[in-house]
């Protein structure tokens, strides 16, 4: 719920910001809020890799080293958002990461997984009513805003 609003609030603060600097730019603001967004999540999986490594699976091999290659994964992908040269190719990427944390995501609520505590006292299959839609809404977004306007 942190990254979204963190999200949100960031866009609307750079929709602001370039309004009064010329003109509303909903794209470079939707790039900028993106990177925001990815380097709060990616402090998660250093400062609370115990648990997020709790999201997968039991047999899904190096937990640990896995949940760091996906915060800096995502460090990286802030900063290519910011440059035009590299942000199609990191919006198609992020797509396909989108995509492909959702079973953990899944995964993470039906065994009630609460990462920061590193415990099982999570909320829960209902979280997945808002955490499915936050998924799909992030490729949407994604999509629209920066790999569609590079084609």
């Amino acid at each position: 719920m942190k990254p979204f609003f963190l999200l949100i609030i960031v866009f609307v603060l750079c929709v602001a910001t370039t309004a009064l600097l010329s003109r509303p730019d909903m794209m470079i603001s939707f790039r900028i809020a993106l990177s925001v967004m990815l380097l709060f999540t990616s402090i998660g999986h250093f400062k609370f890799s115990k648990g997020m490594s709790m999201m997968l699976p039991e047999k899904f091999p190096a937990k640990h080293g896995f949940i760091w290659a996906t915060g800096f994964l995502e460090i990286f992908a802030a900063i290519g958002l910011l440059f035009p040269r590299t942000s199609r190719i990191t919006g198609i990427m992020l797509c396909v990461f989108f995509i492909s944390i959702l079973p953990a995501n899944i995964y993470a609520c039906y065994k009630r997984v609460n990462y920061e505590r590193a415990d099982y006292t999570g909320n829960g299959p209902e979280y997945l009513w808002f955490r499915i839609p936050f998924q799909i809404l992030l490729i949407a977004l994604t999509y629209f805003f920066v790999i569609k306007p590079y084609r």
